[in-house]
């Protein structure tokens, strides 16, 4: 086998496919993955979107993620079977702050299982708590998110699109995972490195530096 051969085995290109409730923060996790940025004024994507992210996984397994950010309105619009058909992995995302964003995962989830059933190729599905910045807003109960994973076997990633922590790590995760690929402990923590950002003055009596407490059982990286 020629060089040139064996290159080309090193390369993969995977579909990444992020649903969710609009203002999950699926447009923002997408964006601070590939462009390490974070717009402070939502904008509602109409139908889908499009980002390429290139990583490098143990082994020097160059990975192109080809990002499908679906717009939360297409919820049972006749192209989301479409969009999802043939992807390699799944990123079902809530917000942490709001609780009906959570009640529709079984809706999004239920969508993805049938356009599987009906593919050659499975997807690798996982949940992410997004908005994780905001843990003193959180109306999601930690148990309901674990509970869902347990259920359906998923892992649960916990994000800040806000401050970056654990954006990379999800989608580097979801990607070691759909190859086959084990993680090594210094690509976890570059993975994890957290973006500072500005504090909204959600209360006065609140401190202007959050601390990691939120990292606890809350979340469940598996």
């Amino acid at each position: 086998m020629s060089d040139s051969s064996e290159d080309e085995t090193r390369d993969k290109l995977l579909k990444i496919v992020i649903l969710g409730d609009g203002a999950s923060g699926k447009t923002s996790m997408a964006t601070r993955l590939v462009h390490d940025a974070f717009g402070k004024q939502y904008k509602q994507t109409v139908g889908l979107d499009f980002f390429l992210k290139r990583i490098t996984l143990a082994g020097n397994l160059n990975v192109t993620m080809q990002v499908w950010d679906i717009g939360g309105q297409t919820l049972g619009g006749p192209m989301l079977d479409k969009y999802i058909y043939g992807s390699h992995g799944v990123l079902l995302v809530y917000d942490i702050t709001n609780h009906q964003s959570f009640e529709s995962l079984d809706d999004w989830y239920t969508i993805v299982q049938k356009v599987a059933a009906d593919s050659e190729r499975r997807p690798t599905v996982a949940l992410v708590g997004n908005k994780i910045d905001m843990e003193h807003l959180r109306d999601v109960k930690a148990d309901r998110p674990l509970r869902f994973c347990q259920e359906n076997a998923l892992a649960h990633y916990c994000t800040s699109a806000k401050t970056g922590e654990s954006v990379a790590l999800c989608f580097q995760r979801l990607a070691a995972d759909i190859v086959g690929v084990r993680l090594n402990k210094a690509e976890l923590e570059q993975s994890q490195q957290v973006v500072k950002a500005d504090i909204v003055n959600y209360m006065q009596e609140q401190p202007t530096q959050l601390t990691s407490q939120h990292k606890s059982s809350m979340c469940l990286l598996q």
